[in-house]
């Protein structure tokens, strides 16, 4: 069949040395869709200062609005810029209001400006596995959840990220920063798993960065049980997966 150029939208260039994963004509046909063909572009794909809520102006169409957020969805495979920004659209795909359109238009015009982003996989044999990992505490205004946010890094080429809502309300910006912690250590942990399915065993531990001081001393010891003992269990593997020696979790400055 010869070498992989174009599959399910993506388009594959390839070089001695690396893969680079687009989807440009899937953007171009995506645009088209949403008549936005001739839009201006807009330097971000959201309002970092802006928090959306359900309120607002219904819309008329609201079958488009959702086509279009799930043609979104599949965009974010190459495009992990955008995770967050789509992220908050899916949020209310069940009764789209106004700034939740403008939020929708505007991500479009982001990509529109931008459409040969794309990840980067480089040959190496570096094995080693690194996540960062974050968290929005209480963002949302009408439910108070936080949003959980993190990337992992095979090597130094980006092999998965996630951005998603936390399921219940954490008390403290250390327990939403913890529950993130513990998304990106059970992704490690599988990613681990399927690298030594395949014969690449990891053989030294996996490094986790995250910017808050307390949630990375909850990961080695149980200090202040009174303030954490609320806490889910099911959160708490990622301590026994750090006193195994398989995860390490280590303090970034918030400004690197």
């Amino acid at each position: 069949m010869g070498e992989l150029h174009f599959f399910l939208g993506i388009d594959v260039k390839r070089t001695p040395n690396d893969f680079f994963l687009s989807q440009e004509r899937y953007i171009d046909d995506l645009l088209d869709r949403a008549g936005m063909s001739s839009c201006h572009s807009a330097a971000t794909p959201v309002d970092a200062k802006g928090k959306l809520s359900a309120d607002g102006d219904a819309i008329t169409d609201a079958k488009s609005y959702r086509s279009l957020v799930g043609a979104l969805q599949y965009l974010t495979v190459t495009w992990p810029d955008i995770a967050f920004a789509v992220q908050q659209t899916c949020l209310f795909m069940h009764d789209p209001r106004a700034p939740h359109m403008a939020l929708l238009k505007r991500i479009l015009r982001h990509i529109k400006g931008t459409p040969t982003h794309g990840i980067q996989l480089r040959a190496t044999a570096d094995l080693n596995i690194t996540a960062y990992s974050d968290a929005d505490w209480a963002g949302c205004p009408d439910t108070r959840h936080s949003t959980s946010g993190f990337c992992v890094f095979l090597g130094d080429s980006l092999v998965s990220w996630s951005s998603k809502r936390q399921p219940t309300v954490s008390r403290s910006s250390a327990e939403a920063e913890y529950r993130a912690l513990a998304n990106a250590a059970a992704e490690c942990i599988w990613l681990r798993q399927l690298l030594g399915e395949l014969h690449c065993p990891v053989s030294k531990a996996t490094v986790a960065y995250c910017d808050n001081i307390s949630a990375v001393y909850m990961s080695s010891n149980p200090i202040h049980h009174k303030r954490t003992k609320h806490i889910e269990l099911d959160i708490h593997f990622v301590r026994e997966r750090v006193q195994v020696g398989e995860f390490r979790v280590l303090h970034v400055p918030t400004h690197l």
